[in-house]
């Protein structure tokens, strides 16, 4: 079965995180499209060995990324 998930990604010094906030699982690498990949892999890994308790207690059913405007000083 294939599911779409989101993949947040920041630079964070030299280098890129990644995070899957429907599951909670973060990893890292030197592009975006290294920690994007680094990722998914992660995030298959954690699909394959996670008790299906876990898995079912992480994985929220609806993400929304959008963007927002505040006032800053």
């Amino acid at each position: 079965m294939i599911r779409r998930l989101t993949a947040i990604v920041e630079r964070e010094g030299e280098g890129y995180v990644a995070l899957c906030p429907e599951v909670d699982v973060a990893s890292q690498g030197a592009s975006v499209v290294e920690a994007r990949d680094n990722l998914a892999e992660a995030v298959a890994l954690f699909f394959e060995v996670a008790p299906g308790e876990e898995v079912a207690r992480r994985l929220r059913g609806e993400v929304y990324v959008t963007q927002i405007e505040v006032a800053v000083g």
